[in-house]
């Protein structure tokens, strides 16, 4: 056995050498993070999703009210807007002459009930001879050259105009003078 054990001594042990990069980064000492507990975590997330929902919600109320409230003007507008033809025709009959009185002050009455029930809803007539021309509420479809009247002055009224609130039912269809 001393033969092998011999052998064995005199037989060169390879040296292990390990491959090493050539240049090593030093890796900073940091804190360490806090441990992140799980249910936190997940309290935290549902918090955030409860909260987008209730964000969202909120935000489908209010939009909601707005189309509420734009449907019901929408919807007076389109009313006003039918009824306008009958404001005309009563306005055409109060201007013609009559010898009928009966037939003029049973016309004068409708019409007094039609433009009480305008105001009622919120309508407003415009429209005058001797306004201001205004391109967001008149029409001009003729032009007139007159001295007697200023720069930009309504000298002829062919249908009157109404809105409710800002919004423009019917133009005012006008002549314009100068």
């Amino acid at each position: 056995m001393a033969k092998k054990e011999k052998e064995i001594k005199e037989t060169p042990v390879e040296e292990v050498t390990e491959e090493t990069p050539e240049v090593q980064e030093e890796v900073p000492a940091t804190e360490e993070a806090p441990e992140v507990n799980p249910w936190e975590e997940k309290y935290n997330a549902e918090r955030d999703a409860h909260l987008r929902v209730a964000a969202e919600f909120d935000n489908f109320r209010k939009r909601t009210i707005k189309e509420k409230e734009a449907s019901y003007g929408n919807g007076k507008a389109d009313a006003v807007a039918k009824m306008l033809p009958i404001y005309d025709n009563l306005e055409r009959a109060l201007n013609q002459p009559t010898e009928d009185a009966a037939y003029k002050k049973g016309v004068e009455m409708t019409m007094t009930e039609l433009v009480k029930i305008f105001t009622g809803l919120g309508v407003e007539i415009f429209g005058e001879k001797g306004d201001t021309f205004d391109p967001n509420l008149h029409n001009a479809v003729m032009h007139t050259e007159d001295e007697t009247l200023g720069e930009n002055t309504i000298s002829q009224v062919f249908q009157k105009g109404f809105k409710i609130g800002d919004k423009v039912v019917r133009f005012a269809m006008v002549q314009v003078a100068n």
